[in-house]
């Protein structure tokens, strides 16, 4: 039984380590310097995702209810300007493999969620596999992977209940301004499509992509629906759930049997290195859009074979966005960086270390290193030589793929990003929808605030989408019968600098 001094320590009120040691800075990762990369000395970040990864198993923690099929991936333009990746080479074909998933809720769930839609396709490009992991918008709710966890935690069922909480999740809305924008995004009608051939893809992160003069350039990826978008309206949502909740593996599957083979186009936007301090935002937020930036179609991805074996092909395939080729590298933007280490962990855990031999996620290129043994290995390693260099076997490196050098100046640092800009693009979303579709929004999201038996909390949040757009800060005011007056005053007193 614990003493007196035992509990005190159990319910401190300083949040630790798991070893004890204070938490100096729950809200920003170490980087290095101002706009740097983070640092993988933070021994807090590596925790926190490494516990958060292995929370579950076997199932996925997030993206659990997935549908996959196979395609191929075709170019349509020389970009040889830009990148080196022989996958927009002309004249190529790439077979690829897609897994379109809800985020938050378990397998077997309902599709009809008002969630995020994972959109991540594995390439099996003639240089290793490349993963783009998305979604089906463009930007995220957080903009540093320290708060990945958390932000998970707040959203899924309830540690308490095994149900999902509205007071949970506007909660930590509450206290992340930044996830506005993609918050005014998820309740519009947008954040219900009515099929996952009805809705784009992204890559949600700044790349780079580097070129064989070792120019760097960064670009953002977005695979546009040939289908067209389609959405479900709030007042539609139950009688779909009830006539048919596995909809969108249904029509996906569907028309792939009649022949009728969805595409997406892929775009790009791009932008020089000089051009990121232009903008009254940081571009290497994902939190944000670049608005106004053109985009530039680059090819075409078709899906036309359904998998012949769940388990083994959508339950198994693996995604990370460390899973990369040369001529496309990260950017800076500190939700990567932190995914780039998280997502390759989570499959180690969920699968085991060889989890990159297994048929759907072997490459197609021949895999020589020293990586050995391990469960379930199966790489058929033979001789003696486990290591390099040697000049019994050395196994060669070519200096030209090294990766790019980036500039760094400053100090490591534990800050937030410099232009935070939380509610501006919110804004400008809510303006360009129709009159119909904002009557939508405020329909949706008033639904779950009134949920919120938290006062504070709820006021928070609705000053934080009046700081967006009065009128929609009004409608909400009107739906939920709040204080105006309150809104107001908060509301004036938020910054969008």
């Amino acid at each position: 039984m614990l003493g007196v001094a035992s509990l005190q320590f159990a319910y401190a009120a300083d949040m630790t380590r798991d070893n004890g040691s204070p938490v100096g800075d729950n809200q920003n990762s170490q980087t290095a310097g101002q706009e740097g990369p983070v640092v993988l000395q933070d021994s807090h970040l590596i925790e926190k995702l490494q516990r958060f990864d292995r929370e579950r198993i076997p199932e996925r923690v997030v993206h659990a209810r997935g549908t996959g099929a196979f395609g191929e991936f075709v170019p349509s333009s020389d970009i040889s300007n830009l990148t080196i990746a022989k996958v927009f080479q002309p004249g190529t074909k790439t077979p690829v493999f897609v897994r379109l998933s809800t985020v938050m809720n378990y397998r077997g769930s309902p599709e009809q969620a008002r969630d995020p839609r994972g959109f991540a396709i594995k390439f099996y490009t003639a240089q290793g596999n490349w993963d783009i992991v998305g979604l089906n918008k463009g930007i995220f709710f957080i903009r540093d992977a320290i708060k990945f966890p958390d932000f998970v935690h707040a959203n899924k069922p309830s540690a308490v209940t095994g149900v999902q909480d509205a007071n949970l999740a506007f909660d930590f809305w509450a206290h992340t301004p930044e996830s506005t924008n993609m918050l005014t995004h998820m309740y519009a009608n947008e954040g219900m499509p009515d099929s996952y051939r009805h809705m784009d893809g992204f890559g949600v992160h700044a790349f780079k992509m580097i070129n064989a003069k070792g120019e760097v350039h960064y670009v953002k990826f977005h695979w546009k629906s040939d289908q067209g978008l389609k959405n479900i309206r709030p007042k539609d949502i139950p009688a779909s759930i009830g006539k048919d909740w596995n909809m969108m593996t249904n029509d996906l599957y569907g028309a792939i049997k009649k022949g009728d083979y969805p595409k997406w186009d892929l775009y790009i936007q791009v932008l020089n290195p000089s051009d990121l301090s232009k903008f009254d935002y940081d571009p290497l937020d994902d939190t944000k859009e670049w608005l106004g930036v053109p985009e530039q179609k680059v090819g075409t991805m078709t899906l036309n074979r359904i998998p012949n074996n769940y388990f083994e092909t959508t339950e198994e395939v693996a995604f990370a966005p460390s899973r990369l080729v040369p001529g496309i590298e990260p950017s800076e933007d500190r939700m990567l960086q932190g995914r780039m280490f998280a997502y390759a962990d989570t499959q180690m855990y969920r699968l085991g270390a060889n989890f990159n031999s297994l048929p759907i996620n072997r490459p197609l290129v021949a895999v020589h290193n020293n990586n050995q043994d391990g469960k379930m290995n199966s790489s058929g390693r033979t001789g003696e030589v486990n290591y390099e260099p040697s000049t019994i076997g050395e196994i060669s490196q070519d200096p030209k793929y090294k990766y790019v050098q980036t500039p760094l100046s400053g100090t490591t640092q534990q800050m937030a990003i410099h232009k935070q800009q939380m509610f501006k693009q919110a804004g400008v979303f809510y303006r360009s929808l129709p009159e119909s579709e904002k009557a939508d929004l405020v329909t949706a999201l008033s639904g779950d605030l009134s949920h919120v038996t938290n006062d504070q909390n709820k006021y928070t949040v609705i000053s934080y989408f009046n700081k967006a757009d009065s009128d929609l800060g009004a409608r909400l005011v009107k739906a939920l019968g709040a204080d105006s007056s309150r809104v107001q005053a908060m509301s004036a007193k938020l910054s969008d600098e």
